[in-house]
C-alpha cells in the first residue's frame, strides 16, 4: 500500500491537475467581490460592480491615454545605478535589479511622446510596482527629460503620479530631484504650456511636495490617497481623531486641494478636452486635422530619440510606432 500512496497516487494526482494562474481572479478590496482578471483588465483596472480603481501599470496607462495606443517611447539619461553604495537587508542594486525583471522598466518613471485625440502630448508616468514609485535619480531625470521634451516639442505635459515619497537608498540624491523638479516645471510655465497632474493611488511624500501639486489643474482618480505624512502620523502629531475620507481624492476636492476628481472610463477625453483649452486650440482646427487622413496630413510627431527604434530617414513620414514591450 505504502507503494501505491506514497508513488503512484501522486504521480496520477499531477497528471490530472491543471495548473491554475495566480491572478486569474482577483479580489475587490473595498467590498471582497471575486473578479475575473481578464473583466478587470479589459474594464481599465476598474472593478465592475464597485468602481474600485487598482492600480495600472505604466504601460497600461500609456495605452490608455495615447491614440492607437501607439507611442514613441523616449529614451531617458543614464544615471548611477547606486551612487551611495547603500545596504540595509540586502543590497540597493539587487532590489533594483528585482524590480527591473518584475516590472521591465528601466526605473520608477517612464515618458511617452504621442497623439491624444490627434493633439501632440508628453506623458510620464510613475509606476507604483517598481519599488513604490519612488522618487530617485533615475525618476527625477525622466521628469525633467519629458518637461524639456514638451518645451522642444511645444506640447503639454500630462503627469501620472503614484509613489510612496522619495527613495532613502539614494539619500540626499533623492531629496534633490524635488527642487530639480521644481526648476523644470517653471520651465513649462515660462514656456506657457499646460502642466495637468493626474493623481492617482497613493501619492505621498516628497512626490506630493513637489511637482504633483505643482500642476496648472489637477484631478485625481476615484478613492485615491493622496497626503504628504500618513494618517497616523498626523494623529500622534496632533493628537487628534481625523476625520472620515481624511487624504482621500473626495475629501480633498471638497476642500479645495484637487480640481475635479474623473472617474478613469472618462479620464481620457477630459485630458484632451483639457489640452485643447489650455492651448486655446480652435475646435475647427481639431476637427480639420482629425478629419485628413495620416499619409496626406504632416506628421506633428517628428523623429526623436526612442529607446525600441529610432526614425531612419526625418525627410519622410515616420512609420506609426510600435508600443514599447512590457
Amino acid at each position: 500500500m505504502n507503494w501505491l500512496t506514497n508513488v503512484v497516487r501522486p504521480k496520477i494526482r499531477n497528471i490530472l491537475r491543471r495548473d491554475t494562474p495566480e491572478n486569474l481572479w482577483i479580489k475587490c478590496p473595498d467590498t471582497g467581490q471575486l473578479v475575473f482578471y481578464k473583466d478587470v483588465e479589459q474594464n481599465q483596472f476598474v472593478i465592475p460592480g464597485s468602481n474600485y480603481h487598482m492600480r495600472m501599470g505604466a504601460l497600461a496607462r500609456l495605452k490608455s491615454v495615447f491614440d492607437n495606443e501607439t507611442w514613441y517611447d523616449v529614451a531617458l539619461p543614464e544615471v548611477v545605478a547606486d551612487p551611495l553604495k547603500f545596504r540595509d537587508e540586502r543590497k540597493y542594486a539587487d532590489r533594483i535589479k528585482d524590480a527591473r525583471t518584475k516590472t521591465g522598466a528601466h526605473d520608477a518613471v517612464r515618458v511617452g511622446f504621442g497623439k491624444l485625440e490627434t493633439f501632440p502630448v508628453v506623458v510620464a508616468v510613475q509606476d507604483f510596482d517598481f519599488m513604490g514609485g519612488s522618487l530617485g535619480m533615475a525618476a527625477g531625470e525622466a521628469i525633467i527629460r519629458g518637461m524639456e521634451l514638451a518645451v522642444e516639442k511645444h506640447a503639454p505635459f500630462i503627469m501620472f503620479a503614484a509613489s510612496g515619497g522619495a527613495r532613502m537608498q539614494e539619500g540626499i540624491l533623492s531629496l534633490m530631484q524635488m527642487p530639480r523638479t521644481t526648476v523644470a516645471v517653471q520651465m513649462l510655465r515660462e514656456a506657457k504650456l499646460p502642466y495637468i497632474v493626474v493623481l492617482t493611488n497613493p501619492t505621498t511624500g516628497g512626490v506630493t511636495a513637489s511637482y504633483a501639486m505643482l500642476g496648472d489643474i489637477h484631478i485625481a482618480e476615484p478613492g485615491a490617497l493622496i497626503g504628504f505624512a500618513g494618517a497616523r502620523v498626523i494623529e500622534q502629531t496632533i493628537r487628534e481623531k481625523l476625520p472620515d475620507g481624511f487624504q482621500r481624492a473626495e475629501y480633498l476636492k471638497d476642500h479645495g486641494m484637487v480640481d475635479m476628481v474623473v472617474h478613469r472610463h472618462d479620464l481620457r477625453p477630459t485630458l484632451a478636452r483639457l489640452c485643447r483649452i489650455l492651448t486655446k486650440a480652435p475646435a475647427a482646427v481639431v476637427e480639420t486635422v482629425a478629419a485628413t487622413p495620416v499619409d496626406d496630413a504632416k506628421p506633428e510627431i517628428e523623429a526623436i530619440e526612442t529607446t525600441d527604434e529610432a526614425v531612419s530617414n526625418p525627410t519622410e513620414p515616420p512609420a506609426a510606432p510600435a508600443a514599447p514591450q512590457a
